[in-house]
């Protein structure tokens, strides 16, 4: 086997480098800016607007390869690898097809292209957790292609829910499948309804939120945080859609249409990663425990002697 060599190249590493930047800048700069009006207006389509945890998972990528890794990514080799070209050549392809999901899939190929190109596997390895944010807040059919498959979540959010508002409230609601129903109005739980959205959105704070603690390195505390992210979107998503169908069905309609499509939902939505952060401070407890412990001890230690 061959070992990847350095790039040959009689132009300056920096010249190169500027070039790449301006490259990216003009051909994805219109892109990013399209990502970040729909999701800032909710003006891009529903399955879109799925991925809008890219609003802070974007920058927090590149704070990690331009920042955190800059040093580490500086005394790395050149060195070319032909992977690098495969990539670069297919995110062009994607790019120019002009069809948007292609162009959207054309972003995170060209950044793995870019870090073969000029570092080779080594560079792709140092930079995984950032291209890992991009990738995920890259907009795709992913959520429509996956919707058809989450009727057991909406029935069971919608089951919980009527039985909130029927058990505890003691409203009339009759349940029917997805929808829920009252005061003569109909609810329906649909897919985006069901908290998909949060529970992506979840997920991926949750992944940030791992590495920005260094809990990451501990596979305990990353399955448990991922597995708790899910517990508290499910259950705040019965919550929420109890609320909708209590305002809706009583006739507060203001209300409804707040939490349902407003800034009420932005609200809501921020309350729950903020669970999210309180439970990963809960899972980090241990870690505060065990230091306590061996403070003690090394005092008792001390004393003894």
């Amino acid at each position: 086997m061959t070992q990847p060599s350095a790039f040959p190249s009689s132009i300056p590493k920096s010249w190169v480098n500027y070039a790449l930047l301006a490259l990216f800048i003009l051909l994805y700069g219109p892109l990013l800016f399209h990502w970040y009006d729909g999701w800032i207006n909710k003006s891009i389509s529903i399955e879109h607007e799925y991925f809008s945890h890219g609003l802070i998972g974007l920058p927090f990528a590149l704070y990690i390869a331009f920042w955190e890794k800059r040093q580490q990514w500086a005394q790395l080799p050149d060195n070319f690898h032909p992977l690098g070209g495969v990539f670069l050549g297919l995110g062009g392809v994607f790019y120019i097809t002009g069809l948007p999901d292609l162009v959207n899939l054309s972003f995170p190929l060209m950044l793995i292209g870019v870090c073969l190109w000029l570092k080779g596997i080594p560079g792709l390895k140092l930079q995984t957790f950032p291209l890992i944010l991009v990738a995920l807040a890259t907009p795709t059919e992913v959520p429509y292609l996956i919707e058809p498959y989450i009727l057991p979540l909406q029935s069971f959010i919608s089951t919980m829910a009527g039985f909130i508002l029927s058990g505890i409230v003691g409203m009339d609601v009759t349940v029917n499948g997805i929808y829920l129903s009252t005061g003569g109005r109909l609810v329906e739980v649909a897919p985006h309804c069901a908290g998909l959205k949060m529970l992506f959105t979840s997920l991926y704070v949750a992944l940030m939120l791992l590495y920005w603690t260094g809990a990451i390195a501990s596979g305990r505390k990353v399955i448990s945080l991922l597995a708790g992210s899910v517990v508290i979107s499910v259950v705040a998503n019965i919550i929420r859609n109890a609320l909708l169908t209590y305002f809706h069905g009583t006739g507060n309609d203001p209300v409804f249409h707040w939490l349902h499509e407003s800034w009420g939902g932005d609200l809501y939505s921020a309350g729950m990663l903020g669970m999210v952060v309180l439970f990963l401070n809960w899972l980090n407890r241990d870690d505060y425990l065990d230091s306590e412990e061996t403070d003690e001890t090394l005092e008792s230690l001390n004393s003894d002697e």
